[in-house]
């Protein structure tokens, strides 16, 4: 029986179910998302390699214009004020040729991200943690499976690029060779088609990788977030409360439901009884529309406003069926069903003779 129960409490406490959404939440807040940094990196190099398609022609000629300009600097005497007029100039030449580049690259990875988690501002991640010092932890991450994982992603992905690349440039030796013989803006179309070329082959292998990267983040990031039964019994228990003590706090209410009944029971016109199954206590005043049930209960309870009537001279009057339709159909504190107006009149009529009202 002892193996049974450790064996039962072992089992408990496995993370075999799936996340619940507030754990998602929370996990979110934090900052743990599902988040493939290979496929930014497609993403990234795709729009940089259409915009260079397009600029690079524009920086050849920007440069070309540049180095003449320089050129001009050899024929006279370089003095401080030219030099450091000359640094500004290359500074922003070079901003010019490459600002646009970077920009477009820094607005590509943004929209990546943006595009896998969504918008998500989280100070988690800036907060001091000082298990992070810890060196078993810190043994424990460079030797965890993910670690391992990332790992091995790496270097088959580096295996596979240098092979693509290499490949396609030994197909393009041929075309190399000679470019010592052609002009130099013809020799540097070549280079820039060719490299061209490779970057899109490349990025075929990547966009590959990437799916299969996302997807094994999207099954990590699953592992991560499953919880264990008890789990999951805790979190029922914070969110909708501890089930004993909401069991306890009913209780407490029909308690003080009845007690509360009870007390009308005493200022009711009638009882109308089963005989001895069912009891309700109606009340009727001049300025009411219908007669209200006050109270209403079974068995015990109906033998308990029984002897409340007695006590107080409310009169109790006998209808089986009158009493049975009433406790199942009206709630306390609820005015009698239209159906029910001609039975309940006369059974007050009956009422208002006995006390001679009539």
């Amino acid at each position: 029986m002892l193996i049974l129960k450790i064996n039962l409490q072992l089992f408990a406490g496995e993370k075999t179910e799936k996340a619940t959404p507030r754990r998602r939440q929370e996990a979110r807040k934090k900052g743990q998302v599902v988040k493939s940094n290979e496929i930014i990196t497609v993403i990234v190099l795709s729009l940089t390699l259409l915009i260079l398609r397009y600029w690079v022609p524009y920086i050849i000629n920007d440069f070309a214009n540049f180095f003449r300009y320089i050129l001009t600097y050899l024929e006279t005497d370089l003095t401080v004020n030219k030099a450091i007029r000359l640094i500004v100039e290359v500074i922003l030449v070079t901003v010019k040729m490459v600002g646009p580049i970077l920009l477009i690259a820094l607005v590509a990875g943004y929209v990546a991200n943006i595009l896998q988690v969504g918008f998500l501002f989280t100070t988690e991640s800036l907060k001091i943690d000082l298990n992070r010092l810890n060196p078993v932890s810190g043994l424990k991450r460079i030797f965890s499976k993910r670690a391992l994982a990332e790992l091995v992603k790496t270097v088959f992905k580096t295996c596979l690029v240098g092979f693509v690349a290499f490949y396609f440039l030994f197909k393009q030796l041929p075309r190399l060779s000679v470019l010592m013989d052609v002009p130099l803006k013809l020799s540097l179309e070549t280079i820039g088609e060719i490299t061209y070329t490779i970057g899109w082959r490349i990025l075929a292998v990547l966009f590959v990788i990437a799916i299969a990267d996302y997807a094994y983040q999207v099954y990590e990031y699953e592992q991560s977030l499953k919880m264990s039964k008890q789990e999951i019994k805790e979190e029922y228990k914070t969110i909708e409360g501890d089930p004993y003590l909401r069991a306890e706090i009913k209780a407490r209410q029909r308690q003080m439901a009845s007690r509360r009944m009870m007390q009308d029971v005493p200022k009711a016109t009638v009882v109308i009884t089963n005989p001895t199954h069912f009891a309700v206590a109606l009340k009727y005043e001049d300025k009411m529309q219908a007669p209200v049930v006050v109270a209403k209960g079974q068995d015990l309870v109906a033998q308990r406003i029984k002897a409340l009537a007695m006590d107080n001279d409310v009169v109790i009057v006998e209808n089986k069926i009158l009493a049975r339709t009433l406790y199942k159909e009206v709630e306390i504190g609820v005015p009698i069903p239209e159906e029910l107006y001609k039975a309940i009149a006369e059974v007050l009529a009956y009422v208002y003779r006995l006390k001679g009202h009539f």
